[in-house]
């Protein structure tokens, strides 16, 4: 199913459970959000995060003219996962300025060394930041968006309840972890067979 205008709430609609629906949609946030290391979360995206998404935007910049909302859809739609992949908004967090700002011209290139590797398979990794350029040479951004793009075997390997990793094999940030049961599995929804 894609976001199309008719499956948004109008502005109206969206104030009155905004409040409402603010906990189930941190919760579903949180499942699908997976820490590397101690500076690194990956935000994985998917149908529901990305209409609270494009209903946020449109309610806190009170879009409700029909080429603002078309705008808005087309802004964010590219980030849900079609059945082949899965998508994530890469946040790298130093609460720091300094150390922020140190680290992020240590970390240049870190987003296209991100990888998913799932039991049994080859490391998948990254393609980072199809819709513009988010580093220069002397630093890279704060925020990425990620692709993981799977072949039939590991998406059914996922599907079946194979281990999967993530992790960083950038020289300034190397790190992995286990995905969680309970992540893997609202991200093994987002695969098609």
């Amino acid at each position: 199913m894609t976001i199309t205008r008719d499956s948004l709430l109008t502005l109206e609609g969206y104030a009155k459970v905004r409040k409402s629906s603010k906990m189930e949609a941190i919760a579903h946030r949180r499942l699908r959000s997976v820490r590397l290391g101690e500076h690194v979360t990956l935000q994985f995206e998917d149908e529901h995060t990305i209409k609270r998404q494009i209903q946020e935007m449109l309610h806190i910049e009170k879009i409700f003219d029909e080429e603002g909302i078309t705008s808005e859809i087309e802004a964010y739609a590219p980030l849900v996962p079609d059945g082949s992949n899965w998508k994530a908004t890469m946040l790298i967090e130093y609460p720091d300025p300094h150390e922020r700002k140190r680290e992020l011209a240590r970390l240049i290139g870190v987003e296209d060394r991100m990888f998913v590797e799932v039991e049994g398979h080859p490391r998948v990794y990254a393609i980072a930041d199809e819709d513009l350029d988010r580093e220069n040479d002397e630093k890279t951004s704060a925020v990425h968006f990620v692709r993981f793009e799977f072949n039939d075997a590991q998406r059914q390997a996922i599907r079946a309840g194979a281990a999967v990793k993530l992790g960083c094999d950038h020289r300034n940030y190397p790190a992995h972890v286990v995905i969680t049961p309970e992540t893997l599995a609202s991200l093994a929804g987002d695969l098609r067979a």
